[in-house]
């Protein structure tokens, strides 16, 4: 069933976008029992997936005349498309339309000037798509303690729902957990290739990369212990790991690498902003 919140949704929920992550969004408002007949798609080159949801009632490309008054719409539009879909969009989108966006670098101030409503501004990550994901959410101050509930509800299809009062905060969100997932794959990536310089054959090396990585993440979700004591468990004093974590926390090991990379990222998502 779905959630108090989700049911209190009046009218018809409109999905622009839908994509990887707007469809992952929309796998779980299905799967939590939304009724597919209160869903609209607004998408142009919509997958094969999504074209089988017509099944469940999901109505796609539904003109704004004739969906009527939404209740919430939800962009997952690629932002460098934001601009020229937002006319369209508008139409869907009344004075007191909640509307959830999950577009990188797109500031409340814009989706206002552009579609109005009442704003609330997301920043999910790739494991949404098997509802693992974590998402950071702003509202705007017009937002109602019902709507937050609703877009709360929402993005706890896609897994965590973290929410900040600041918007400023969703640029460092974007460079930790927004871009984050890319950062695990490139651990991925060179622990292989460090594993074939080691003398590894490389399918062997890459399938005990992979292992380990997705293998000690979901030992860190389910554990009650935090990072640092799951490692400091890991390692034996004088032993192989200490030895490897002796290059990886030197001065200029890790630590000053991974903040160089999320200040990169930071910047640039305060960049796209503009």
């Amino acid at each position: 069933m779905p959630s108090k919140s989700l049911n209190s949704i009046s009218g018809p929920l409109v999905l622009a976008g839908a994509g990887k992550m707007g469809g992952a969004l929309l796998a779980g408002w299905i799967a939590q029992g939304i009724d597919g007949s209160d869903v609209v798609v607004l998408e142009p080159q919509p997958s094969h997936d999504i074209h089988k949801l017509g099944a469940r009632g999901v109505r796609l490309n539904a003109s704004a005349a004739d969906v009527g008054t939404v209740a919430t719409l939800v962009v997952a539009v690629k932002p460098q498309m934001f601009r020229e879909a937002a006319p369209a969009l508008r139409a869907y989108v009344g004075p007191a339309t909640l509307v959830v966006s999950i577009m990188a670098g797109t500031p409340i101030a814009a989706l206002k000037e552009h579609l109005g409503g009442r704003v609330v501004r997301a920043m999910p990550n790739t494991p949404a798509a098997i509802g693992r994901g974590i998402s950071v959410a702003v509202a705007a101050a017009d937002v109602s303690a019902a709507q937050r509930g609703i877009a709360d509800a929402l993005l706890q299809a896609a897994g965590l729902v973290e929410w900040v009062d600041d918007e400023a905060l969703i640029d460092a969100v974007t460079a930790v957990s927004g871009s984050g997932p890319a950062y695990v794959f490139l651990l991925v990536e060179e622990l292989a290739r460090a594993g074939v310089e080691a003398g590894l054959p490389a399918e062997l090396a890459m399938t005990l990369a992979r292992a380990t990585v997705s293998g000690s993440g979901e030992l860190l979700h389910r554990s009650d212990l935090d990072a640092a004591t799951l490692r400091k468990n890991v390692t034996s004093p004088g032993g192989t790991t200490a030895a490897a974590l002796e290059v990886l926390m030197a001065e200029d090991g890790l630590k000053p690498l991974m903040i160089k990379a999320v200040a990169a990222a930071t910047r640039r998502s305060r960049e796209l902003a503009k």
